[in-house]
């Protein structure tokens, strides 16, 4: 697949090739379904996507901006580009610490429960 994408471009002409290894979708999968349940369990937030936000605030998983000469935390991505598997594992380690201590519930908790 690689070797056909690189003969589209003409011969001679100069390509930036970039290697990196995807996210795991399983364990994704699993941030986005524990989310869900908390949400479902708890009532925490209207939707896991605001959850989200929350636990990248509270985790520390935050950007900068300067605003009115204010430095205001605001929630970071998570995609591939600005955070490689090894972050998202250690993201993912701090979510579900946040979300337990929080909230009281664990990936467990939720797999009990079901």
């Amino acid at each position: 697949m690689d070797r056909d994408l690189i003969r589209q471009f003409p011969a001679g002409q100069r390509i930036r090739v970039e290697l990196r290894t995807g996210r795991v979708p399983d364990r994704l999968r699993f941030y986005w379904a524990f989310l869900r349940n908390v949400v479902e369990a708890t009532h925490c937030c209207p939707n896991e996507k605001i959850l989200h936000q929350l636990v990248k605030l509270r985790t520390g998983h935050t950007d900068d901006v300067i605003m009115g000469g204010y430095v205001i935390k605001v929630p970071a991505s998570i995609s591939f580009e600005n955070m490689d598997e090894p972050t998202f594992c250690r993201f993912l380690d701090s979510a579900i610490e946040f979300i337990a201590l929080e909230f009281g519930i664990t990936p467990e908790s939720v797999e009990r429960a079901a």
